[in-house]
């Protein structure tokens, strides 16, 4: 596997519908298809990408040298296309093949759709995946640009504790469709520039029915008693403000600081994610919604529901100054590690233009949960529950000026996801399964 093509190597996480599948063209057969729906685990859209810089073929010849012999390109002793049913030297729908690959897990695919410039492929029962994969050729500048994309989850338990967790299998299908690339230059009779790109889209399914069981649960604490929710009680109060760019005097205005932060508090964008992720329904309103929460701490993953209580928007006297004030509030459900409420809110003193982004929150931890999870919460609890309002405090702060200076869109994102606390774990689930365990116990 030693190898000298540089690799551009990425994985974020995705989203529905961008990241799902294209539907089977008509007149495809699915008997025996094994697509998404059938596997388990997240669905993974991966995209490798290479140039072909001066090729002998065009990309329609490159893609048909493939389609004759989709074996052509296959790095020996990683993977073998065998045809299965069809026509040799000629690729139509509904062929057959076997890729048999390293180990035990040969994989049956068969072809959905043949173009002049690519083909697509969709696994059977008995693949180690459940999904479909393309590959096509696009004629660019002085050269090929040629892309492997697949839509997969793994076919089960096994095949996903393979992937996913031991990363075996992720590892050798990685140097199996490089390896691919490396071979399908050689073919055109050019050569690679740029390295291979690798860009993996990750989408966990299981988030949408794990929002739907959270939105059955109630408070794991009583929330009419929240004069009782003192420190004198063991209980964290905290009170936190970052001043925001302010604006002139007067009501809010139109596009600024003030109602930039509304914008982004509305989507939890201030939420530091190598800390605290965030899932829900963007179509559910603010007041009411359930919101699923990952947290997050050297590679250890917790799951925990909370529900956004109120919201509003009112204005405030306090000490003879007035303020416009607009926030919302949740509470932590059953299940939660922690039991408690935040408020979230931005405030906009009238007689400055002041602007302020301002968090209010009491917690304590929640009874009910194993002697390891209690022993490590004691310990690292609440260090990183105020690393988390810190970093949130400083991110509200950049996002905004962002917002201000640049607008949104792809320099908000970039922004967001390079501001956090810590480097996010990519490769953390083999001790979110670690966490499971330990939490069930």
């Amino acid at each position: 596997m030693w190898r000298t093509t540089p690799f551009h190597r990425g994985e974020r996480e995705g989203s529905l519908p961008d990241d799902a599948p294209p539907a089977l063209p008509e007149g495809v057969s699915r008997d025996g298809y094994q697509g998404p729906d059938d596997g388990f685990g997240p669905l993974f859209h991966r995209r490798y990408g290479a140039h072909i810089r001066e090729p002998r073929l065009s990309a329609r010849e490159l893609a048909a040298r493939l389609q004759a012999d989709p074996d052509a390109a296959a790095p020996s002793g990683l993977a073998a296309f065998v045809k299965a049913s069809g026509e040799e030297g000629r690729m139509q729908v509904g062929d057959e093949f076997i890729v048999r690959m390293a180990g035990p897990w040969d994989g049956p695919v068969r072809v959905a759709e043949v173009t002049d410039s690519s083909f697509r492929l969709i696994t059977l029962e008995r693949h180690l995946e459940a999904g479909q994969i393309v590959f096509s050729a696009t004629d660019a500048d002085q050269g090929i640009d040629f892309s492997i994309e697949s839509w997969a989850r793994s076919a089960d338990r096994v095949a996903d504790l393979l992937y996913q967790h031991l990363r075996m299998a992720k590892e050798i299908q990685l140097h199996m469709w490089t390896s691919y690339l490396e071979h399908v230059a050689k073919i055109a009779g050019g050569r690679l520039t740029g390295g291979i790109s690798i860009d993996t889209r990750r989408v966990d399914l299981a988030v949408d029915r794990d929002v739907t069981r959270l939105r059955g649960l109630g408070p794991n604490f009583d929330p009419a008693r929240s004069g009782e929710h003192v420190p004198e009680n063991g209980w964290h109060v905290d009170d936190l403000w970052q001043a925001l760019p302010p604006e002139s005097p007067g009501p809010p205005a139109e596009g600024g600081s003030w109602e930039v932060a509304q914008r982004l508090m509305r989507g939890y964008e201030f939420a530091d994610p190598s800390i605290v992720r965030a899932a829900y329904d963007p179509d559910e309103p603010l007041e009411g919604r359930t919101m699923l929460l990952e947290l997050r701490f050297h590679g250890l993953r917790f799951h925990g529901g909370v529900r956004v209580s109120e919201v509003y928007d009112e204005e405030l006297e306090r000490q003879g100054r007035r303020a416009r004030v607009w926030g919302w509030a949740y509470q932590t459900l059953e299940g939660h590690l922690e039991m408690g409420q935040m408020n979230w809110e931005v405030w906009k003193w009238l007689d400055s233009g002041q602007v302020e982004f301002r968090i209010h929150a009491y917690s304590k931890r929640a009874r009910g949960r194993g002697p390891l999870i209690r022993f490590g919460l004691r310990l690292f609890g609440r260090r990183e529950q105020l690393a988390f309002l810190h970093s949130t405090l400083k991110r509200m702060r950049a996002l905004t000026e962002t917002a201000l200076r640049e607008g949104g869109g792809e320099p908000l994102r970039r922004q967001a996801q390079e501001l956090t606390a810590r480097r996010a774990w990519d490769t953390g689930e083999e001790h979110s399964r670690l966490a499971s365990y330990v939490e069930e116990r």
